[in-house]
C-alpha cells in the first residue's frame, strides 16, 4: 500500500477547514469518553466470568464499545481525508503541516480556539507552541 503524501497547508487553507474540523473534533471529544466507559463496563461485567462465557450486560457493553469505536474511526478517517493530524482526545488537538523557512512545521489548533494562532516544530509538539506573528506569515509565504 502506498502512503498518501502529507498535505502542506498555508495558514489560510488550514483556517478554512476549521468549521468542518471543529465539528469532527467535537464529535471525537464526545465519543471517546463514551467508548472508554463502554470498555470499562465490559471489563467489569466480564470480571470473574467463566472463560468463554459472556453475560447479556457484557455483550451489550461490547457491542456499544464496538459501535463507538467505529464512529471514532470514521471521524479520524474524515480528518485524515482533510489532511490534518489529530493529536488528542482530551484536548481536541489538531495539527496541520505547513512550510516555514524551508522546513515542515505544524500549525497547531485546539478545540475552543477560534482560529489557528500557534505553530510548533514537528518534534516539539504542543509544549513547543509559539504564537503566530507577521514574521511567520511572510516566511511561510501564506
Amino acid at each position: 500500500m502506498t502512503e498518501k503524501p502529507q498535505r502542506i497547508f498555508t495558514l489560510e487553507q488550514a483556517n478554512a477547514t476549521l468549521p468542518l474540523v471543529r465539528r469532527i473534533t467535537d464529535d471525537l471529544v464526545t465519543l471517546h469518553p463514551r467508548w472508554r466507559d463502554a470498555v470499562t463496563a465490559y471489563e467489569l461485567a466480564q470480571d470473574g466470568a467463566q472463560a468463554g462465557a459472556e453475560s447479556d450486560h457484557a455483550r451489550d457493553a461490547r457491542v456499544t464499545a464496538g459501535r463507538l469505536a467505529g464512529e471514532i474511526e470514521s471521524c479520524l478517517d474524515e480528518l485524515g481525508q482533510i489532511g490534518c493530524i489529530f493529536k488528542g482526545f482530551e484536548s481536541g488537538l489538531v495539527d496541520f503541516a505547513a512550510n516555514y523557512e524551508g522546513r515542515v512545521v505544524h500549525l497547531c489548533w485546539r478545540q475552543g480556539e477560534a482560529v489557528i494562532s500557534y505553530w510548533h516544530e514537528v518534534v516539539d509538539g504542543f509544549d513547543g507552541r509559539q504564537l503566530l506573528d507577521e514574521s511567520f506569515a511572510s516566511a511561510a509565504g501564506s
